[in-house]
């Protein structure tokens, strides 16, 4: 006898074993954890728990002050902090979470463009600095219309980044390479070799200065910011998030719609089938790396020219280059998904500073959540057995078979 499974079952087994839903729970065991962490590292909590047996409910209620007022502080300094006067101080949260996520989501989205052609490109600090070296030695050496000199600069930093990108590109295309022992050695190299520069006067060393420090940019470099715009507020949110939105459109059409980027996908699932079907696999990595590079260079450039406009250091990446591939795997190399991811650990990072700050609980731990929703991420089985979730593989086919007796 043949029964026919409700067509609402195979959906909800489907969305239960989807990627999405994982990536959410993952988010949310992370943030359990850290409420743990904030719980068992509270002083009144553990003043409490000295009487847990006499008095268990002030433990409780500690517990629960502790949890509230940390997600209290966590929305008001990521997004909106409603006790401050005027609209525009309660909206600069949301703003500088925005600030943040910006070089987050165009490295991640860098790093996700590895991984759907079968790529782990661990570059993106040395492209990072390459491009921001490449943007800042434009912004401040070449006088420029306004606007036009922005673009410019950004251009630059885009084929620096890209072009560092392809020396691991070239490598693994010609030789075979791992590109995540290429791309690792690449960092040093970028790192040391742009330290050496800002160290040298007439590279990229600011006149007159004994630091390892850039000049500033010039003003017509510079990305304008909401408070230009405007008129009002002291906004950092620069108009590099609008380069970034853009970046995510146009990334998600190249994957989604373009035969390149069917092309990315083919040699990512099989690179040995892909070459019989007549793709050239060394040409996708090549480009692959290629715009993975570009893409954190547009990460570099929204640093130095949005954020570090005063000069950079050596230090301009600021630890991004790293995060992207957190971003990346939190998004599942989707570029929505890494626009969100990005959009999450900016919050997460302008979230944590204020918590340290009105809570007295240390900025680290924010990114012991962060490395738990890496490690559930990376273990996406793991989430499916706590919550206990269909295998993808497990939805129900459209009609089974059953044998009725009689």
């Amino acid at each position: 006898m043949r029964q026919d499974v409700p067509r609402s079952h195979r959906l909800l087994r489907e969305i239960a074993g989807g990627d999405a839903v994982v990536s959410v729970l993952a988010i949310g065991l992370a943030l359990v954890a850290g409420g743990i962490l904030i719980v068992l590292t509270d002083p009144e909590v553990q003043a409490a728990a000295g009487y847990l047996l006499a008095r268990p409910g002030d433990t409780v209620l500690a517990a629960g002050d502790a949890i509230a007022g940390a997600c209290s502080a966590l929305f008001q300094g990521a997004f909106f902090n409603g006790t401050r006067a005027g609209w525009a101080n309660q909206i600069k949260p949301l703003t500088e979470t925005l600030t943040l996520a910006t070089p987050l989501i165009a490295a991640g989205l860098g790093v996700s463009v590895a991984f759907r052609a079968g790529m782990f490109n661990i570059g993106g600090r040395g492209q990072m600095l390459v491009a921001a070296a490449v943007a800042g030695w434009i912004s401040w050496s070449f006088p420029m219309p306004y606007l036009l000199h922005m673009l410019v600069c950004v251009l630059g930093a885009i084929v620096g980044g890209a072009l560092w990108g392809g020396i691991a590109g070239v490598l693994k295309a010609r030789t075979g390479a791992h590109e995540v022992i290429v791309t690792i050695m690449l960092n040093y190299v970028a790192f040391y070799l742009v330290s050496f520069l800002l160290r040298t006067p007439g590279a990229l060393q600011a006149p007159g200065s004994n630091n390892p420090k850039s000049p500033a940019a010039l003003d017509t470099a510079v990305m304008p910011t909401l408070s230009d715009l405007l008129g009002i507020g002291s906004f950092r949110l620069h108009a590099g998030f609008v380069l970034v939105v853009m970046a995510t459109i146009l990334i998600w059409w190249v994957l989604n719609r373009s035969s390149m980027g069917f092309r990315f996908r083919a040699v990512g699932e099989n690179p040995r089938a892909a070459r019989v079907a007549g793709i050239d696999v060394q040409r996708v990595y090549l480009v692959a790396l290629m715009m993975s590079g570009g893409l954190a260079g547009l990460a570099g450039a929204s640093q130095v020219l949005g954020t570090t406009t005063m000069g950079f250091g050596s230090g301009v990446d600021a630890g991004i280059g790293f995060d992207a591939i957190t971003v990346a795997l939190l998004g599942r190399s989707r570029p929505w998904g890494v626009f969100a991811a990005g959009l999450l650990f900016g919050a997460l990072k302008t979230g944590g500073y204020a918590i340290q700050a009105t809570q007295a609980v240390p900025i680290d731990l924010v990114l012991v959540v962060q490395s738990v929703i890496v490690l559930l991420i990376a273990a996406p089985p793991l989430v499916r057995a706590v919550f206990r979730l269909p295998a993808p593989a497990a939805a129900l086919p459209h009609r089974r078979t059953e044998t009725v007796a009689g």
